[in-house]
């Protein structure tokens, strides 16, 4: 083989390698999320925050959300059960939340 068809031979490969690499780099796993689920929980989040402060009877901004895998957590504290009952039934309401883990608490 010619010094120029394993110069070849050696830059296809390294190309391949690079690809695989990142491919593999940017997959999820159980406990990290690949960039496009990265994206996909912050317009989650966003949403999210954004019902929540839209909704007048929710008038405390101390509600935190995060969102991993479709999953809104929802924590911080508001003045009654029925803020807690309504900050959850808003985020269920909201387009591409799988499940609501609500531990907010009383103030």
């Amino acid at each position: 083989m010619t010094r120029l068809g394993q110069l070849s031979k050696l830059s296809v490969t390294l190309v391949l390698a690079t690809f695989l690499a990142t491919v593999v780099g940017c997959a999820a796993t159980s406990k990290q999320e690949g960039t496009g689920e990265y994206v996909d929980d912050t317009v989650i989040t966003a949403k999210v925050k954004a019902a929540v402060l839209n909704e007048p009877t929710l008038k405390s901004a101390e509600i935190n959300v995060e969102t991993f895998k479709g999953v809104v957590q929802l924590s911080g504290f508001v003045s009654s059960q029925a803020a807690i009952n309504k900050a959850a039934e808003v985020a269920r309401g909201v387009t591409g939340v799988k499940s609501v883990k609500n531990d907010m608490r009383l103030k």
